[in-house]
């Protein structure tokens, strides 16, 4: 079966009933019998098919000799009142007439049925005379028409018991719709099937006058030009119709690109390559509707959304999920109806919810006004509304993809699940070049290198574990073009360009000279000892500015290349690494700093957590846990105190035995920690390409920081370098 319909099975010629007549037929027909069994009968439809519907109905109505009457507010003759009562009075002077002066059978229509609720589905004053009328004539049949914009509260409804939704056009009838002069502007064989997924949202009266207002020649070898006039009329001018190109402007992220184009693009690029109506159906079952984008802040969630979106030539629409809560009660529930009613009509589109966590976390965890709860429902409701036909995506992104409802990520609903992370090292390269040309700042291939190594570590100034992003990038980019801008450089830019822009404005402790030796001395004590530990990563960067939030100096390393399994020697490693500043201070200064709290803390958790929780106590205490995981109080089981008595004294064996340790590498090395501490307190920062030059009995070790630019980053969460 071909999907191209010839031009002479296209009608000659259509007025706008006839198009809703052949649109709705089915259910038109329907109506007419449930009115004619005396059952009143609520529509949902546009405001301007209201009247061709009726029209449609009445027609079918007389053949069955029923009477209607419709009232829509406008005086009749012999009705004129030189009181002036308004639209509302009037109306509500006609309903009482028909009810109490009526005595035989007729359908009365309610096309305005929407004037008898407020915005968040409330009762007007007037509504509450009229729904006593409404219950109290028996002979009286209800056509009442509904706004899809505006809930109907339940006393209203539940007057109908048969209701019908002629939202959007059914797909089979589009052929039904549409002149052989219109199906012209749109090729030599027409496809109603590639109009209808530009169409499938607009009601058939709105249809027909926009296809009668398409311009362009007959037969064009390009219909493109056609399909963009239905595109630009169906957006609205409320809805972006963006252009991101996915390969082009989106830098790096091979594996995201990869499972977003193999898992949506190329199912929705091969439904549009079929001509079997079955093959399609088949396909348009494998696409979800509801997508999740989660990861750090930053990383270009809704970026990826704008260019799925251009991708498929569907319009987008960005919404707050902060910004849909509203103090009134129905009012948040609302926003959402209009959002997707919207989309509905500009199909092909795309609904971005943005920070859906806020209003969308798991029901039952809500400390606010409740609002939430009925907001998660009313959006699943409208989820769970959709066709599978129409082309409309609701994207989901969120920085805690663990605190959303289970109810969103079940299948059906948000089952695509598309993480976003940080910038590995080939992302941010290809993000920088796209920057680069961008803005012109001619940055060189070793600036380029620099600057992915230098963005490899947790950004400065700002809270810690906060590694750079997409916009840490873009950021970076446009300080480095002010700084040429401001200084009228015309040259390359260099390394110390790069520096400057991601250190020159950080608000830094001034230190005296005797802390700067002190802190200097400390860093040193942790770079030495860990140049010695056998487990411990390559060094990135050493530094006694205070460049990092919450910290006079640290020593930077690598992630660890091991994510998932850490070892007895990595943790020994780790405290003797940790007790490096301390011991440093005692050995070159006789004297210790309260700089050395946080290490101490760290180093005793660290072997804490190899007694009580990873069964490496050693024999005194076993091979057991002693960590309590049954939520009661207290840290341990109920032990003996001789049982805790050897915990304690195996902890404390752990941290003397490193310490001792540490302090012998570094009373061996005495001569080095001098050496890098002067190198520190001169130059202030060392990096992994100066401390090899420094330290060239280990500079295979440290060469692995200098020639591997990044290592697999692990987030969320503090970066893999022990603190200073």
């Amino acid at each position: 079966m071909s999907l191209l319909v010839p031009e002479s099975d296209l009608p000659e010629d259509l007025s706008t009933p006839e198009v809703v007549e052949a649109a709705y037929s089915t259910d038109l027909e329907a109506m007419a019998a449930d009115l004619g069994r005396s059952l009143p009968v609520l529509v949902e439809c546009d405001k301007d098919l209201v009247p061709f519907v009726f029209m449609s109905v009445r027609s079918r109505l007389r053949q069955r000799e029923l009477q209607c009457l419709f009232l829509d507010g406008r005086p009749r003759e012999g009705e004129e009142n030189p009181m002036n009562p308004g639209f509302m009075g009037t109306m509500l002077a006609q309903l009482r007439n028909a009810v109490r002066g009526s005595i035989e059978q007729k359908v009365v229509v309610l096309p305005h049925l929407d004037l008898l609720v407020t915005s968040s589905g409330g009762l007007t004053a007037e509504a509450r005379e009229v729904i006593p009328l409404l219950y109290e004539n028996p002979e009286l049949v209800w056509l009442g028409f509904k706004d899809p914009s505006f809930p109907l509260p339940a006393v209203i409804e539940n007057l109908f018991p048969h209701r019908y939704s002629l939202l959007g056009i059914p797909r089979d009838r589009l052929p039904r719709l549409v002149t052989r002069h219109e199906a012209r502007k749109f090729g030599q064989d027409f496809n109603p099937w590639a109009l209808y997924k530009y169409v499938s949202g607009m009601n058939a009266a709105r249809l027909r006058r926009l296809l009668e207002t398409v311009e362009g020649e007959d037969y064009p070898a390009d219909p493109a030009p056609a399909y963009a006039q239905i595109r630009a009329a169906t957006s609205g001018g409320q809805l972006e119709v963006p252009n991101v190109d996915l390969e082009t402007q989106v830098g790096g992220y091979t594996k995201v690109k990869q499972r977003l184009r193999s898992e949506i693009l190329d199912v929705l690029q091969r439904k549009d390559e079929q001509s079997d109506p079955a093959e399609i159906a088949r396909l348009e079952e494998l696409i979800p509707r509801g997508m999740i984008f989660w990861g750090p802040p930053g990383t270009g969630k809704t970026l990826f959304a704008k260019a799925m979106a251009t991708a498929i030539g569907a319009a987008i629409t960005i919404v707050s999920g902060p910004e849909l809560k509203s103090r009134w009660v129905g009012e948040s529930e609302e926003n959402l109806r209009q959002i997707f009613h919207r989309a509905r009509q500009s199909a092909p589109s795309i609904i971005v919810f943005d920070e859906l966590d806020s209003f969308a976390a798991a029901r039952g965890t809500y400390t606010g006004s409740g609002v939430e709860h009925s907001m998660v429902n009313q959006l699943l409701t409208e989820m769970d509304g959709f066709h599978s036909e129409e082309l409309v995506f609701v994207v989901g992104t969120t920085n805690f993809v663990e605190v959303l409802d289970p109810a969103l990520l079940r299948p059906g609903r948000f089952e695509f699940h598309l993480h976003v992370p940080y910038p590995a090292a080939d992302d941010r390269r290809a993000i920088l070049a796209i920057y680069n040309e961008k803005m012109g700042l001619g940055m060189t291939e070793d600036t380029l290198d620099y600057t992915v190594k230098r963005t490899s570590l947790p950004v400065e100034g700002q809270a810690a574990g906060t590694l750079f992003s997409g916009d840490h990038l873009n950021a970076l980019c446009r300080a480095l073009a002010r700084i040429r801008l401001r200084e009228n450089l015309t040259g390359p830019t260099e390394p110390e360009h790069v520096e400057r822009a991601l250190s020159e404005w950080i608000d830094r402790p001034k230190l005296t000279a005797k802390e700067e030796r002190v802190v200097a001395t400390h860093e040193a004590g942790h770079a030495v000892v860990s140049l010695f530990c056998e487990h411990a990563t390559p060094i990135a960067r050493i530094s006694i500015q205070g460049d990092s939030a919450g910290a006079l100096g640290f020593v930077r390393h690598e992630p660890s290349p091991h994510q998932y399994v850490l070892t007895r020697g990595e943790c020994l490693d780790r405290v003797c690494i940790l007790m490096g500043g301390r011991e440093a201070e005692l050995l070159l200064l006789d004297d210790l700093s309260v700089g050395s709290a946080h290490d101490v803390s760290m180093a005793t958790d660290i072997a804490r957590s190899m007694v009580e929780d990873f069964g490496m106590g050693g024999e005194k205490v076993g091979t057991l846990r002693f960590h309590r995981d049954d939520g009661r109080p207290g840290r341990h089981l109920a032990l003996s105190n001789p049982q805790l008595e050897a915990i304690d004294e195996a902890i404390h064996d752990i941290v003397e035995t490193e310490r001792r340790r540490c302090a012998n590498v570094l009373a061996e090395h005495r001569s080095l920690l001098e050496m890098l501490r002067d190198e520190l307190l001169d130059k202030k920062v060392i990096d992994a390409k100066a401390l090899a030059s420094l330290v060239p009995s280990k500079q295979e070790r440290i060469e692995e920081a200098v020639k591997s630019p990044d290592r697999e980053r692990i987030e969320p969460g503090p970066p893999d370098g022990l603190p200073g």
